[in-house]
């Protein structure tokens, strides 16, 4: 293990005004996606899509510091004549290829209404060969609901240990680790039981990652924002968000974590850029706070793209626009006039 170059590919994911970019959508969740907006999902059009935004230069030379891939994305290669591979475009904008090694979510037995995610058989292996094709970083997520009774102690725990088990695992394959526990948004929790759950969890995840010896110098932690639940009717400041936010990370997440690259978790675009940005204006910061963002940097891609090569350039436009929000978000520079602007 070089955990030397490891916290260096750990600093360059969370580099000041740049993000990473999170394109590892599983076939069933991006056929979901092209679902909206009409478009058959196949081999090619997942490929014509990906290819799509990896190619627009403004986007991921200025503001993309790394791109988390789907298997299937990793190996595949680009459309043009020389059949570049996918994660060479990625190299050439200057940023980091990374694998979600995750197999997802299934229901944890003996817990209802909890899960587990899957992936651990066999992944040392994987993460070799993933590493020989290019990749320099992975991706683990686990998923944590709020509902009447749960989180439980158990559920939490065996997520948390998962999430060490599989870091310690890329840190011996020369791969930094993203560490992602998500709490869900969804549910009609408020912003306060938000606050405590994701407190609980990233406590439990951090004793899990000491107990199983992670070196956290060289990994990355992608948590969610603290929000109220989106079926709670509650509202919270921009303001409020980015403070529980911080008091719940500056309690748990230790200054030797390099970055923390924060998941959308269902927020729109603008409302992620805003709660970024504010907690920029309320530091200073022990670690990089970045983004690393889904839905909120794809949307308004994905839906001017539209499957029609002709919209390509409006595509990538937008999707620079979105990264660029973002990047002046990580810098504390963002202004709602910007979006009105664009």
């Amino acid at each position: 293990m070089d955990l030397t170059a490891l916290h260096e590919i750990a600093e360059r994911m969370t580099a000041p005004g740049k993000g990473i970019l999170a394109a590892d959508e599983s076939t069933n969740t991006i056929k979901k996606r092209f679902d909206e907006i009409g478009l058959e999902s196949t081999d090619t059009t997942r490929r014509d899509y990906r290819e799509m935004l990896f190619r627009a230069d403004d986007a991921m030379r200025n503001y993309v510091s790394g791109v988390i891939l789907f298997e299937e994305t990793l190996y595949q290669n680009a459309a043009d004549s020389n059949a570049t591979p996918l994660v060479a475009l990625i190299e050439r904008s200057g940023a980091v290829p990374g694998i979600k090694v995750d197999k997802g979510t299934v229901p944890l037995p003996g817990f209802p209404g909890e899960s587990i995610t899957e992936g651990m058989d066999g992944l040392g292996p994987r993460l070799a060969k993933d590493r020989e094709q290019g990749a320099r970083f992975a991706k683990w997520r686990a998923v944590i609901d709020i509902g009447d009774g749960i989180p439980t102690w158990g559920a939490v725990k065996a997520n948390a240990h998962a999430l060490a088990r599989y870091a310690a695992l890329c840190q011996a394959h020369d791969i930094v680790p993203i560490v992602e526990p998500e709490v869900l948004m969804d549910g009609a929790h408020s912003i306060a039981r938000c606050e405590e759950v994701t407190r609980f969890v990233l406590k439990t995840v951090f004793q899990e990652l000491y107990e199983q010896r992670v070196a956290l110098e060289a990994m990355v932690l992608k948590p969610n924002m603290v929000v109220p639940g989106k079926q709670s009717g509650e509202r919270a400041s921009v303001e409020e968000v980015a403070e529980r936010t911080l008091t719940v990370l500056k309690d748990c997440a230790p200054a030797s974590v390099p970055g923390i690259a924060f998941l959308s978790g269902g927020q729109s675009g603008e409302e992620a850029t805003a709660h970024l940005d504010a907690m920029h204006r309320m530091g200073p910061l022990p670690w990089n706070l970045t983004f690393s963002y889904g839905r909120a940097l794809q949307h308004a891609p994905m839906h001017t793209w539209n499957g029609r090569y002709e919209n390509v350039g409006a595509a990538q436009r937008a999707f620079a626009h979105r990264a660029r929000m973002n990047s002046l978000a990580s810098l504390g520079k963002w202004e709602g006039a910007l979006e009105k602007a664009a």
